[in-house]
C-alpha cells in the first residue's frame, strides 16, 4: 500500500517545507533499510535521524558527523515525522 503524505497544516501556519520538496528527500525502497523511509536513499532512516536530533545533537553536529546529509535533509525528516504524528484521534486498544 503506498504512503500518501498530504499538507494538513492549520490555517495561519505554513508547512515546514513544500510537500514536493519533502517527497524528493524522503525515499522508500524495499532494497534499502528494509523499505523504511530514508533520506535520499542514503541508508539514513528517518527514525534514526529523528533519534539523533531528540538525543540533543545539534544540526551542526549531525552534519559534521555525517557529511552526506544536508540541512534540508534534517528539515525533511522533521517534517515527515510531524506529518506522521498528525492524527484525527486515537482509539484505545481493546484486548
Amino acid at each position: 500500500m503506498p504512503i500518501i503524505l498530504v499538507n494538513v497544516c492549520e490555517v495561519g501556519y505554513s508547512a515546514p517545507m513544500p510537500i514536493e520538496q519533502l517527497l524528493t528527500r524522503i525515499t522508500f525502497d524495499s532494497k534499502i533499510c528494509h523499505g523504511k523511509p530514508c533520506i535520499r536513499g542514503l541508508r539514513y532512516p528517518v527514525d534514526w535521524v529523528l533519534e539523533l536530533m531528540s538525543s540533543g545533537m545539534s544540526s551542526q553536529q549531525i552534519l559534521a558527523d555525517y557529511p552526506d546529509l544536508e540541512e534540508t535533509d534534517l528539515q525533511a525528516a522533521c517534517a515527515f515525522g510531524a506529518g506522521l504524528a498528525r492524527v484525527q484521534g486515537i482509539e484505545p486498544l481493546i484486548g
